[in-house]
């Protein structure tokens, strides 16, 4: 409220004290002072005695009802408008068996030691800001800190079907990478992911603009620009390097193509393709590409009694990196099937690759961001899930880790469960 509404409403608050302090005093007096009458040498006539009391009594009554019910002043706040705000809390915690004291995890929120993992507390904050920005939020509470994982503003009303949003954000590449752990089919994320981009997914502070064209089916074209700094989110890039940015080269840029096809009223695809550029510490000018590709093939009956849902889901990124007197290439990449068979029963099964890398020779190659991965590794992951109620959910899961330079295989097990509170905004497609 400003100064001058403030001293108003104080203005008001006081006249009708005074209002009631004359109501009580003309409607009410003491009983021992009888009120007082015009004197019989004031000068005036009865006639005017019997109009000013007249007068006088009118004035009393309607002092007497201000008094007995004043004007409420109400304050009410114009510049902030909750309507519409979705706010919740995304709770997700698991219990963990490896047979390895050294699990290969890659995932900032995967469990990592057995025992009782906190892998995150989620605060989801979505909400329209006026008729041009949308905020997005996500901030992650763990058991030693707080962190920003997303806050950005999203453009809503572009002509020419354009869209813009600033801030920071997980960007686009892929189909695993801009989402948060709560979507996701397994407990843990793919280790593509993390061993390409790092354990939080790529992410970083910068503008995305994206363009849904005019075509008979779904194609949005989209670019960003953003840090290529970040110790757990920009590993391919400088990573953990913040020595700043000097030119725009020191950005990194990615790009990406989504396609949707309707191929049936019970059957669709998503089909993606992504491109990712930017520095790295290696050497000066020296730069790393991410090409990938994914595809989301879903299968969901029509027919309202069906609770049955089939989704295939695959992706595989190829990186490409310039160091000191050579190039490095590697593939990584996994393939998941989930089956909703009941309204609170799932099964899915993921299987992952991951292949060394190779210089310009095609020979096996030292890389100095995964020394020991001299060889293939493969992972195999089933798990089953339980939903209580929309707000909860519980799943057991279980892997095989065949990392190719050990000795034998490496097995986890995982109780993990899921609650959410509040309302919490949908999730695309």
């Amino acid at each position: 409220m400003s100064p001058t509404s403030c001293r108003l409403a104080g203005l008001v608050v006081c006249l009708s004290f005074c209002l009631s302090l004359s109501a009580s005093a003309q409607s009410s007096p003491d009983a021992g002072t009888p009120p007082q009458e015009p004197a019989p040498d004031a000068g005036l006539s009865a006639e005017e005695l019997k109009d000013i009391e007249e007068s006088l009594g009118k004035d009393a009554a309607a002092a007497s009802q201000a008094g007995s019910a004043p004007a409420a002043v109400t304050i009410s706040p114009t510049n902030i408008d909750f309507h519409g705000l979705h706010l919740a809390f995304i709770l997700d915690v698991a219990g963990a068996a490896f047979t390895t004291k050294e699990p290969l995890q890659t995932g900032g929120h995967d469990p990592t030691v057995t025992g009782f993992n906190f892998q995150q507390l989620e605060l989801s904050i979505n909400t329209a800001v006026d008729p041009y920005f949308r905020f997005d939020g996500n901030i992650v509470f763990s058991l030693f800190g707080v962190e920003i994982e997303e806050a950005y503003a999203t453009t809503t009303n572009l002509p020419a079907n354009l869209q813009l949003r600033a801030g920071q954000f997980l960007t686009r590449f892929g189909r695993i990478n801009p989402t948060h752990p709560h979507a996701w089919e397994f407990v843990d994320q793919p280790f593509a992911i993390g061993r390409v981009f790092g354990g939080e997914g790529n992410r970083g502070l910068g503008v995305e603009a994206s363009w849904l064209t005019p075509l008979p089916w779904y194609v949005e074209v989209l670019g960003s620009v953003t840090d290529a700094s970040g110790e757990a989110t920009a590993r391919s890039f400088l990573g953990a390097n913040t020595s700043g940015v000097t030119s725009p080269f020191d950005f990194q840029f990615t790009a990406a193509v989504k396609q949707f096809f309707p191929l049936s009223d019970d059957l669709s695809l998503l089909w993606g393709l992504s491109a990712a550029n930017g520095p790295n510490p290696t050497g000066y000018h020296n730069r790393t590409d991410v090409f990938g590709t994914d595809v989301y093939l879903k299968y969901r009956p029509l027919t309202g009694s069906s609770f049955t849902t089939v989704a295939l889901q695959a992706e595989v990124l190829y990186r490409r990196r310039q160091v000191p007197q050579d190039v490095l290439a590697d593939v990584s990449g996994y393939a998941q099937l989930s089956w909703r068979f009941g309204q609170r029963w799932s099964a899915a099964g993921r299987y992952e690759l991951g292949t060394p890398a190779r210089g310009l020779d095609g020979a096996i190659a030292d890389d100095p961001l995964d020394e020991e991965w001299t060889d293939d590794r493969q992972r195999l992951s089933a798990n089953v899930s339980f939903w209580p109620t929309e707000f909860s959910r519980l799943r057991l899961q279980g892997a095989t880790d065949l990392a190719g330079w050990r000795d034998r295989p490496d097995y986890s097990v995982f109780l993990a469960l899921e609650v959410v509170m509040g309302a919490h905004g949908s999730h695309a497609f």
